[in-house]
């Protein structure tokens, strides 16, 4: 009903607005009746909305609903993020069963047209999953944490520059360009951390982590996951595998155990009295470095940072890696609303 006394009066009310429009003014009414509207675009997690932020650019409002600092494998979305979904023309999500409370969401308040991508289903195929002790196979879902390795990165940026083209094509030669930068700047952020990793003895190339954030990652470059200290159920670790770890600690001489940003645990603190290794607590998960507008707030400032953490802590040159240039790329100058 509400629709159809909407439609009836229209023709009035144009019919109207042209009796009382002056010349001068109908080429400028004409200009915003034909201006395109902005993509509005949902994400989750912050190494992802800021992926999509330097694809994107001004082309896009974009809103990312995972604060930072939170944990995205327990995230409840609020109401207000059912509304931010149903508003949204694509919503990008990691996938591979991380936000699954959010993914419901969008799927139950998705707009006519709007899409929802799985970037993580769409990088690797079933033989690349990783499990671990806080993602076993048994218990069905796969570690998703694919951003730390940058060509996983580079492949989510792939897909958000071929999603935003096919939806606006119009500015399909902007995304690329920008994707272009990225490409680029994935490239010199690979080398960094090559050369960050090799400086770190090889005995010491190890990662023992309260929580498996590097499955990906460490293949890549040389390390070893030797643990995870958090279970799959995100619960405290039993007093079993704490003895297993402390344990395991000292059979491989681990000089470095790291907690979290996100993660806070004061066990780890314990198991590092225990074992003589040193404890880091700020190695970061999906929770950026610095502040909205500073340079290294931003998924290329957070592997930054997080290379830092580690030569530091495990004997390597963390000034091989503080020159690399963690800023989002120049054509990405549009703005992010972030859940706090």
């Amino acid at each position: 009903m509400y629709h159809f006394h909407r439609l009836a009066i229209l023709p009035l009310i144009l019919l109207l607005l042209a009796a009382c429009a002056t010349p001068g003014a109908a080429p400028a009414a004409q200009e915003a009746a034909t201006a395109p509207e902005q993509l509005r675009i949902v994400t989750t997690v912050s190494p992802i909305t800021n992926i999509v932020y330097n694809i994107a650019g001004d082309k896009a409002a974009i809103v990312g609903i995972v604060p930072e600092g939170v944990n995205s494998h327990t995230f409840e979305p609020a109401p207000s993020d059912a509304r931010q979904l149903a508003q949204a023309d694509l919503i990008f999500i990691n996938g591979l069963k991380l936000e699954e409370p959010t993914l419901q969401l969008a799927e139950a308040n998705l707009k006519e047209g709007a899409e929802i991508i799985l970037l993580g289903d769409q990088t690797i195929s079933e033989d690349e999953y990783a499990y671990d002790f806080s993602f076993p196979k048994e218990g069905g879902s796969p570690n998703p944490h694919l951003w730390p390795n940058p060509f996983h990165s580079l492949r989510y940026a792939e897909i958000v520059r071929d999603t935003l083209a096919a939806r606006d094509p119009a500015n399909a030669a902007y995304y690329g360009a920008n994707y272009d930068a990225f490409a680029a700047r994935i490239t010199a952020l690979d080398e960094a951390i090559k050369a960050t990793v090799a400086s770190i003895p090889e005995e010491n190339r190890k990662l023992l982590t309260y929580h498996d954030s590097w499955a990906y990652f460490a293949p890549r470059y040389g390390m070893t996951v030797i643990g995870a200290i958090q279970p799959a159920d995100f619960a405290e670790p039993s007093a079993q595998d704490i003895a297993d770890i402390i344990e395991q600690i000292r059979a491989e001489s681990v000089p470095a155990i790291f907690g979290s940003e996100v993660f806070p645990s004061p066990i780890l603190e314990q198991i590092a009295r225990e074992t003589g290794a040193t404890y880091v607590d700020d190695l970061r998960d999906d929770d950026l470095p610095g502040a909205p507008g500073e340079d290294n707030h931003s998924y290329l400032g957070l592997m930054q940072e997080n290379l830092r953490v580690m030569a530091e802590a495990l004997g390597g040159d963390p000034s091989l890696i503080v020159d690399f240039d963690p800023s989002n790329i120049p054509g990405a100058d549009g703005t992010v609303e972030q859940n706090q």
